[in-house]
């Protein structure tokens, strides 16, 4: 059997890999020279109550770090393959509270779990196009959960100077142990609700959507970067 299948099949192999990539990050964290931008409206919204936090897969690595977790707890929703699995171990290690959920069977059990967590004051958080794409596709789950949640709504983005891009169908942007980086969090300016239409529904994709490529561009700016995926 292959280290790979060793690894997806083994929980404590997994949580030992999650330890692993933990710990590289947060020397990245450190090391790296960091721009923010946004952070200080996303605490300000956190004193009123929970968000969510819509974020594209590809500038999704960085995302448990850079959470204020003084401010304010977060559970992130992730499926049931390998990768998922080992993202949700490292947002453990970071102090989160990552939910599972699964794509081949009811998600109720789940979804009371996140309901009554966003009732206790926790904020969700949500990658718009994974676990497998397309790419920068907005799906149906963040839309959803802002219509279920009625929670402000707020993206993040970061970037790299001296980043490294997976060869994977995101081309996740992944840090290495130097050089700046710069990350943003912007508030939506729309809260959704149960009672929407399909028109607006489509509506509210195609504008938060735009919102996000505007988070991610403006994440590449702040480095003087061309906007990237």
């Amino acid at each position: 059997m292959s280290l790979r299948r060793r690894i997806e099949q083994s929980e404590w192999l997994l949580a030992l890999v999650a330890q692993l990539v933990g710990r590289y990050l947060d020397l990245c964290n450190r090391r790296i020279h960091w721009k923010t931008e946004g952070l200080d409206e996303l605490e300000a919204a956190l004193k009123e109550g929970p968000v969510l936090l819509v974020l594209w897969h590809s500038r999704s690595v960085m995302g448990a770090i850079h959470w204020p977790v003084k401010d304010g707890q977060l559970s992130s929703l992730h499926d049931t393959s390998p990768i998922a699995r080992l993202t949700g171990a490292i947002q453990r290690r970071s102090g989160l509270l990552p939910i599972q959920m699964s794509g081949k069977r009811s998600n109720r059990s789940a979804s009371r779990v996140v309901l009554k967590r966003v009732k206790e004051g926790v904020s969700i958080g949500i990658t718009g196009d994974g676990p497998v794409g397309p790419a920068h596709e907005l799906k149906d789950p963040p839309l959803e959960w802002a219509r279920a949640t009625g929670m402000p709504i707020f993206c993040y983005a970061y970037s790299l100077d001296k980043g490294r891009r997976l060869d994977s169908w995101d081309r996740m942007l992944f840090p290495r142990l130097s050089g700046n980086g710069a990350y943003v969090y912007r508030r939506f300016d729309r809260i959704a609700d149960r009672k929407m239409e399909a028109d607006e529904i489509e509506t509210l994709r195609a504008d938060l959507r735009k919102f996000m490529q505007d988070t991610t561009a403006r994440a590449d700016e702040l480095l003087g970067l061309p906007p990237g995926p």
